[in-house]
């Protein structure tokens, strides 16, 4: 039964179209209940950037992407978690100058779990604004999404995988016209010796809207992603290569555009 459910996860984790919006966030593993109830029981931190390749007529916007944050269990109460999550995205390109930070987005995100054997339930508050580098915009662009999660890691052998599923719908926003989102994901890693593994991810996102807005309807992205993960003593270097198709990758156009990516992440362990 394990192999027949790692088939299926990494079918669906190929089959996936390729990335959500600007602000993805793929599969992380579900963490084990701590020895006893504590606080600040489990913390990772995350580095990654990526050279950016087609984008449509936007090559000059986009150049490179990087990200830089992390999650911390604030309160393990041993039945499941009360966890803090931050990220900031910069997107470069080369319109102004040959670094050109014209993006930086912010993610905030709280979230408090139940376990259920392996199984992990989750109320989830998630906020994202988007802003504009040495650009002037005098709006807002941001929302509040409240949602349920599920999550559940599968092991095989050598292989183990994250799945885990989103529904939500947006509490407050500004200038986006989304009203409601759905999001799956999937990592998988194949542990080929003790410190190099073959790892896979991949998203898919629908999001619907409020046509009276923008006059458009429902949104679908993903991102799909293959690499190989170096793990040293107290941290990992993984290099990776992906594909992301992303709903309004540009704060104000409102296009979905796909993109190649090539890069590298830092993360602890």
């Amino acid at each position: 039964m394990k192999q027949l459910l790692m088939v299926a996860a990494l079918g669906a984790l190929m089959l996936c179209p390729s990335a959500a919006r600007a602000q993805t966030s793929l599969a992380k593993p579900v963490t084990p209940s701590a020895p006893s109830p504590g606080f600040f029981t489990n913390y990772t931190f995350h580095m990654d950037a990526a050279s950016l390749s087609g984008g449509d007529d936007t090559a000059e916007a986009f150049d490179w992407d990087a990200n830089f944050g992390g999650d911390l269990d604030l309160i393990d109460y041993g039945a499941g978690r009360l966890n803090f999550l931050a990220n900031y995205q910069v997107v470069l390109g080369n319109q102004l100058r040959v670094f050109d930070p014209n993006q930086g987005n912010y993610t905030l995100e709280f979230s408090s779990s139940l376990r259920v054997g392996r199984t992990e339930f989750a109320g989830v508050f998630h906020h994202i604004s988007r802003h504009l580098s040495d650009r002037p915009k005098a709006f807002a662009i941001a929302w509040n999404e409240a949602a349920l999660r599920v999550s559940r890691p599968l092991d095989a052998g050598r292989w183990h995988a994250t799945l885990q599923a989103d529904l939500g719908r947006m509490t407050e926003r500004a200038f986006v016209d989304y009203v409601w989102q759905a999001e799956g994901d999937a990592t998988a890693r194949y542990d080929i010796n003790a410190h190099v593994a073959a790892v896979f991810a991949g998203s898919v996102t629908t999001i619907g809207t409020d046509a009276a807005v923008a006059g458009r309807g429902r949104l679908t992205g993903g991102r799909g992603e293959a690499g190989v993960l170096l793990s040293g003593t107290r941290g990992a270097l993984e290099l990776f290569a992906a594909v992301d198709r992303r709903i309004d990758a540009d704060p104000i156009d409102r296009q979905i555009r796909t993109f190649g990516l090539l890069g590298f992440k830092l993360l602890s362990k």
